[in-house]
């Protein structure tokens, strides 16, 4: 062979290689679309059904998402690196599973998802924001736009882009027991909230198309507007039930917060396990495919809830085949399985190599899962490092809570009447008693979806209990007394100047705190009784939504809505003492007793204790008082 010739086939053979080793779809220069398109085109089946996958870090390894081409791992409630995990524990957990995609064919990257839906709930130490319910009563959204972005910050200081929240549920009855989820009974009040998006996922472009995802830089996260769509009309509040209503009654009040998430560019959206009119959320096409896909043009992905195609059959997983049929075919993109991912991949395989299934709608559903991870810059950087860690916990995110708490307290009750207020409290004072299961319980404050997914009660992450912030706040020669359930004849004999009395709800999630009843447990109420039949009280409520307060308002001087605030009792201190007055309103309506429910502003009858949009004020008053 001559010189040429061999020159030119060396020069052939290095351009061969120039053109293996450049892959458009790895191209940030690229179109997105154009990407997406490259790297479809190179994808195999199993490659396909793998982005189409969402299991459980319990079963998540490399081997795992380097052999099934696994597109994303969750962790579920309260599942980490282990109990009390430091912020680059979870950075290592999550970069040593990213390890395994990146060393597939393809190199397409996994995204990490959690439950940060208070703040970033279950990692110790983090920032624990009031539940939703609290936020509604603030109606700030400037605020609610500032707590996202904290927490994306601290959501990025553990190594994770991707959040399922926020929760834009319009909860119409208090008995369901993911209430505290929803920002408000009203759905104008939940839209304004849905400016948590623009915090966590940054805010989009003016000539940015509707529909299309957007996630800003690496500050910033994926967020996931949930539970579409109804999850909080359900009868009688009960979890994953029926919401009985007409089209007109869906859009809204249900659907409308999700028109204004899709505005706001929100990446990816939750299905409801809950049914409308009879038919199953997970496997209901219209809504998913014919009106937030279509109508609405919706470009991310949308996702199942934990188990949700499970429960399409009554029993769950009666047919497996036939609920990966029926989710796939409604529309769902991405499938939180999240163990049995096995069984979930051959069903469907064998769905689609028989054509049940046909490989456009998976091809729709891959598209939409990779717009997501190209959008937010996954493929150029999967790995995460330890540059963030500081953000989780950090003094400037703890103030923030604070403030979300002073502004989140709805003032019930002040006194008598107006011309005899209790609050502002006195600091100086001989003698003061606070008593309450709820005084001195961090995990009470915190309430469901903190550390665990219930979440439970006693010292169960940092933060301030609403005694210790009584302590911070008052005199130093005022005494304090502590008892959690004092009996009358003591509290009458002690000579206290006033009581602060702190009952609530104990810690519960989703269908575990649906309540026929909304009755505090015997010792709240004893412990209101003991104290307020003796001395002038504050009653400071720590719940997620109203409860049975009725035959007690006649003994309470002042009551407080705390709602569930989170990590930073001292905000109920800055209210109650005077640095800071009270402005919250009713989120929701509170009954006089359960038989009025559903009780919704606008109803007719509507008699209620307290009514929508209720809420007493006061001002600061000058320091020294």
């Amino acid at each position: 062979m001559g010189k040429f010739a061999m020159g030119l086939l060396v020069m052939c053979w290095l351009g061969g290689i120039a053109d293996a080793e450049y892959k458009l779809y790895k191209d940030p220069k690229m179109p997105m679309n154009r990407r997406i398109k490259d790297l479809i085109g190179r994808m195999s089946i199993d490659e396909k059904i793998g982005q189409m996958m969402q299991i459980e870090l319990a079963v998540a390894s490399p081997r795992v998402m380097k052999e099934y081409y696994i597109g994303s791992v969750l962790s579920g409630g309260g599942s980490g690196p282990g109990p009390m995990a430091s912020p680059k524990k979870w950075v290592d957990m999550v970069n040593d599973i990213q390890k395994g995609s990146l060393s597939t064919r393809l190199g397409i990257p996994m995204i990490y998802g959690i439950d940060a839906v208070h703040g970033h709930n279950t990692v110790y130490n983090a920032t624990i924001f009031p539940h939703n319910i609290g936020l509604g009563a603030t109606r700030d959204p400037e605020l609610i736009k500032k707590i996202g972005a904290a927490t994306a910050l601290e959501l990025r200081g553990t190594g994770i882009p991707y959040t399922f929240a926020p929760c834009i549920a319009v909860c119409r009855d208090p008995r369901w027991g993911r209430c505290y989820e929803s920002y408000s009974e009203d759905p104008k009040a939940v839209k304004e909230m849905t400016e948590i998006i623009v915090g966590l996922q940054g805010e989009i472009p003016p000539d940015s198309r509707k529909g299309v995802p957007y996630v800003n830089g690496q500050d910033k996260v994926a967020a996931c507007a949930k539970h579409y769509v109804g999850d909080g009309g359900t009868t009688r509040g009960i979890n994953m039930n029926n919401t009985v209503t007409s089209m007109h009654r869906l859009l809204s009040i249900h659907m409308s917060p999700y028109d204004d998430s899709i505005i706001k560019g929100v990446a990816t959206i939750m299905v409801s396990y809950s049914s409308i009119n009879g038919e199953k959320m997970h496997a209901n096409t219209n809504p998913i495919t014919g009106f937030l896909k279509k109508t609405l043009r919706f470009r991310g992905f949308v996702i199942s809830d934990y188990k949700g195609i499970d429960l399409i059959t009554d029993p769950p997983d009666a047919n497996y085949t036939y609920s990966i049929l029926a989710g796939i075919g409604a529309g769902i993109d991405m499938v939180m399985i999240p163990l049995n991912y096995t069984e979930f991949k051959n069903g469907l395989s064998r769905l689609v190599r028989s054509k049940f299934i046909p490989m456009s709608r998976i091809d729709d559903a891959v598209k939409r899962v990779l717009r997501v991870k190209f959008t937010m810059g996954l493929f150029e950087n999967p790995v995460a490092d330890y540059s963030m860690t500081h953000y989780v916990g950090c003094k400037a995110h703890r103030q923030l809570v604070r403030e979300a708490v002073r502004k989140s307290l709805v003032l019930l009750k002040n006194g008598a009447g107006a011309d005899e207020p209790l609050i502002p409290l006195p600091k100086k004072a001989s003698k003061i008693l606070v008593a309450g299961s709820h005084a001195h319980n961090i995990g009470y404050q915190c309430g469901g979806w903190t550390i665990e997914w219930q979440g439970k009660g006693g010292n169960i992450t940092s933060g301030t209990t609403i005694l210790s912030a009584i302590e911070n706040t008052v005199d130093p020669e005022t005494e304090i007394v502590y008892v959690e359930g004092p009996e009358a004849a003591y509290v009458k004999s002690s000579k206290f100047s006033y009581a602060v009395v702190a009952v609530g709800e104990v810690p519960y999630a989703e269908g575990s705190g649906d309540s026929l009843n909304l009755m505090l447990g015997e010792e709240g109420y004893s412990a209101i009784e003991s104290v307020c039949g003796a001395v002038k009280c504050v009653v400071v409520l720590v719940t997620g939504r109203p409860v049975v307060m009725q035959p007690y308002m006649a003994q309470i001087d002042a009551l407080v809505a705390a709602w569930l605030p989170g990590s930073e009792g001292q905000g109920v201190a800055d209210v109650l003492y005077g640095m800071h007055g009270f402005s919250g309103k009713l989120p929701r309506t509170w009954f006089k007793t359960v038989d009025q429910l559903p009780l919704n502003v606008g109803d007719t009858p509507y008699d209620p204790l307290f009514p929508f949009g209720f809420g007493l004020t006061t001002k600061p008053i000058a320091a020294g008082h």
